[in-house]
């Protein structure tokens, strides 16, 4: 992924650090403004720890009701700003991601928030459809983690390819990473909570 003016302007204002410096960071840590933050202060770059991600406090609760009522969607989005938050680019973006969890109906927002049984689980059953598939012992393991990628790519809201991305190659998370870059803020989707009618609570 490459990196934009913008998104090197944001790093510089957050660490201290020069051009050249901010673009390697980026580059090396595909365009992750929290993670370029951290690869400088390792690298000894960043000019002092008060330079550090700052906390995501503000942002927008929004509601989201699927046309005929069926399906309805509350997200919380944080930015660092009240600025940032009134901004339309950010409501936009906000907007969106209750779109996205609607349409999707992901289990959370991250890998880390899928649980360690239903990651298990779905090993246990990638394992045995490979050995039924004939599949010898020793290219099972790299297997399963294939099958693992796509299964976040399914029920990981960062990980979902934007649904009007019609190219499919856009991630949800690669969004969040645009505006956050555009923005020079931290922006953290937060929680979400999807409601479909008649579903078990």
């Amino acid at each position: 992924m490459g990196t934009s003016t913008d998104q090197v302007k944001a790093l510089r204002e957050r660490t201290g650090a020069g051009i050249m410096d901010c673009r390697k960071a980026l580059a090396e840590t595909n365009a992750d403004l929290d993670k370029a933050i951290e690869y400088l202060r390792r690298h000894g770059i960043a000019k002092s720890a008060k330079f550090a991600a700052k906390k995501a406090a503000d942002g927008l609760i929004h509601a989201y009701i699927h046309p005929g009522g069926r399906i309805g969607v509350i997200i919380e989005v944080n930015c660092e700003t009240d600025f940032v938050a009134r901004t339309d680019d950010f409501k936009n973006l906000v907007n969106e991601l209750a779109l996205q969890v609607a349409a999707t109906n992901p289990l959370g927002i991250n890998r880390e928030d899928v649980p360690a049984e239903v990651i298990e689980k779905e090993k246990d059953i990638y394992k045995d459809a490979a050995r039924a598939e004939g599949k010898p012992d020793k290219v099972i393991d790299k297997i399963v983690e294939g099958r693992l990628v796509k299964y976040y790519e399914e029920v990981c809201l960062s990980d979902q390819i934007w649904i009007k991305d019609k190219d499919q190659e856009k991630k949800i998370g690669d969004l969040v990473k645009e505006l956050s870059g555009k923005t020079g803020e931290n922006i953290v989707v937060r929680r979400f909570t999807r409601f479909q009618l008649g579903e078990a609570s």
